[in-house]
């Protein structure tokens, strides 16, 4: 199991990019500590593939553009593939500390087309309105899934058979979690195109950080109009257009203060948060120190 302490991604489509996810083994474990990830939280992403958590310790909040769901310890759930979606631990809760299975559905489908893809597969990965499916131990039903999902990250990679068995309790798991969501993908729910399109606005922006970026610029990637880039980020990321500009430009700061030696005015420059003095003054506001002492925090670390 891979620990993961900060989120990168694909060049052109703007996914995350998983470690060592392979097309002959599309699958990872990872385990994520909050208290050493870079700025404490998973900023918006998406990935094809599909993301079965369980919460170790401490308390995650989940947000979609339907909202926020919120798991204490003990509980977990799925992903969908393709949904935007970001994590923050609650302050409050102690140290939080996720393990996920991340997978392409074919590593328990097979080949694509096949009837087991139509059967099992598609008719979660298909529905718009299913973006996550929450898992709570005070469900019995639930509870006993859960305990099935804790014990899986217990199978060790050296063991003869590891990835058979790995295939086995995944397959296992998702029917399981076919079954518990019936009732929703009954539901009628047309897909929303605006979760393309503000897709497209985040991929210009991971592109154009380090210049000058304008509203009509942003909108012009998405083929929209300016009013529709707010209502973009508003309804999907709940924030506005500005903001997510100045917490991306701020989570490549940190990536760089904790990575490399360039300078303070360097990278705040690079980043597109101009001056020095005001890149300290933005930087303390969203992360809750200076650029200095996350660096000395982060590459004093043996994280």
């Amino acid at each position: 199991m891979k620990n993961i302490s900060t989120i990168e991604f694909h060049t052109g489509s703007k996914e995350e990019l998983l470690p060592n996810f392979a097309s002959d083994f599309p699958y990872i474990a990872s385990r994520v500590a909050f208290d050493k990830y870079m700025g404490s939280f998973v900023p918006w992403h998406w990935h094809k593939a599909v993301e079965l958590f369980y919460m170790q310790s401490g308390v995650l909040e989940y947000y979609t553009p339907k909202g926020k769901q919120v798991f204490p310890a003990g509980s977990g759930g799925m992903v969908n593939s393709n949904v935007l979606h970001m994590t923050r631990p609650l302050a409050e809760s102690g140290k939080s500390i996720q393990l996920l299975h991340i997978f392409d559905t074919s590593f328990i489908a097979g080949q694509q087309g096949n009837l087991i893809e139509q059967i099992y597969i598609t008719p979660i990965i298909a529905v718009p309105q299913l973006e996550i499916i929450p898992l709570y131990p005070d469900h019995p039903e639930q509870a006993q899934l859960l305990n099935t999902i804790r014990e899986s990250f217990q199978l060790s990679e050296d063991a003869f058979g590891y990835e058979i068995k790995l295939r086995g309790v995944l397959s296992d798991i998702w029917l399981q979690l076919l079954s518990m969501s019936r009732p929703m993908l009954d539901e009628k729910g047309a897909y929303d195109k605006i979760n393309d399109k503000v897709k497209l606005m985040m991929i210009y922006i991971h592109e154009h950080y380090s210049e000058k970026i304008s509203i009509s610029e942003i909108a012009s990637a998405a083929f929209s109009s300016e009013r529709e880039c707010f209502r973009a980020f508003h309804d999907c990321l709940h924030t506005t257009p500005v903001d997510y500009i100045k917490r991306y430009r701020l989570q490549i700061a940190c990536h760089m203060l904790a990575k490399s030696r360039e300078t303070i005015t360097f990278i705040s420059h690079a980043c597109g948060l101009g001056s020095s003095s005001y890149f300290g003054k933005v930087f303390r506001e969203y992360i809750g120190c200076t650029p200095i002492e996350y660096r000395h925090k982060w590459q004093d670390s043996d994280i």
